[in-house]
């Protein structure tokens, strides 16, 4: 059976093979036999850089080297996908410096990003967690869709406002839904109450029974023990696999006095391998 490691190794090999074609992140998942959202978070964690960017520097650094073979600017740019000239020198200095034109010449640096390698030692990453079964349930709140690349960043600026602007959700959940891959809804949410009114602006969504491992961690340490989760754990787990289209955060009661000290957890789907 390949490992998540093997898998992300065989995808990041269909991406090296297909630089001069259209790449869809569907098509590279499932190389890794896991869904296009999953794929993302791992990749992520495991690469340091979300696919497209990691897409985009390869292709500005085979680029580069064409052009220093000797080949036309407009030749490159319609190769590696950009719509025009123009298009392709504003990420080629966004990327390198230097305008595409400039990259032949005596004493311009250029820069270079090598194909990654899934090449982790073994051990040595300690994680607490548990796996507990759960009944489906259903929660209540504010959605919002994120892209997978800049979600990091989005997500606690969204959860700022929220909480500034209301005291009718608590937000006990942040829960990761996928869409279509590339895009997830996030929602704010509590436990749905069924006898209650759902809120103006809110939506209710059922999470359906299921396995679940769960990462304990505090406000402070949460993005750093979701990245050790894809990262670390994951790819050492041979017991599970992935499930579902959906991940989700669980916080505690809010530390007013240590607001990063909070507890909280990281809920992820999985059935048995």
């Amino acid at each position: 059976m390949q490992t998540i490691r093997e898998g992300i190794q065989a995808a990041l090999d269909y991406v090296e093979a297909n630089l001069t074609e259209d790449i869809d992140v569907h098509d590279v998942a499932a190389r890794a036999y896991v869904s296009a959202f999953h794929f993302q978070r791992i990749f992520s964690s495991l690469c340091g850089v979300p696919l497209g960017e990691y897409i985009r520097r390869r292709r500005l650094t085979q680029a580069a080297q064409e052009l220093l073979r000797g080949a036309k600017v407009i030749d490159t740019a319609m190769k590696y996908g950009y719509d025009s000239p123009d298009s392709f020198a504003r990420a080629f200095r966004r990327f390198h410096g230097v305008l595409p034109s400039q990259a032949g010449q005596p004493g311009v640096t250029l820069v270079s990003f090598a194909p990654m390698k899934i090449n982790l030692k073994e051990g040595g990453s300690m994680m607490e967690y548990k796996v507990v079964e759960k009944p489906a349930f259903t929660v209540v709140g504010y959605k919002k869709q994120f892209n997978n690349e800049t979600s990091y960043q989005e997500i606690p600026r969204w959860w700022d406002e929220i909480l500034a602007g209301q005291q009718i959700i608590m937000g006990d959940f942040g829960v990761c839904i996928d869409t279509d891959g590339k895009l997830f809804d996030y929602m704010i949410a509590d436990l749905h109450q069924p006898w209650k009114t759902v809120p103006e602006g809110c939506v209710t969504h059922t999470i359906p029974a299921g396995t679940w491992a769960v990462f304990p961690c505090t406000l402070g340490t949460l993005q750093d023990t979701n990245t050790r989760m894809w990262r670390d754990w994951l790819p050492a787990c041979t017991e599970y696999k992935l499930a579902g289209g959906y991940n989700l955060e669980f916080y505690y009661e809010l530390n007013q006095a240590d607001p990063p000290s909070s507890r909280a957890e990281l809920w992820l789907p999985i059935v048995k391998a």
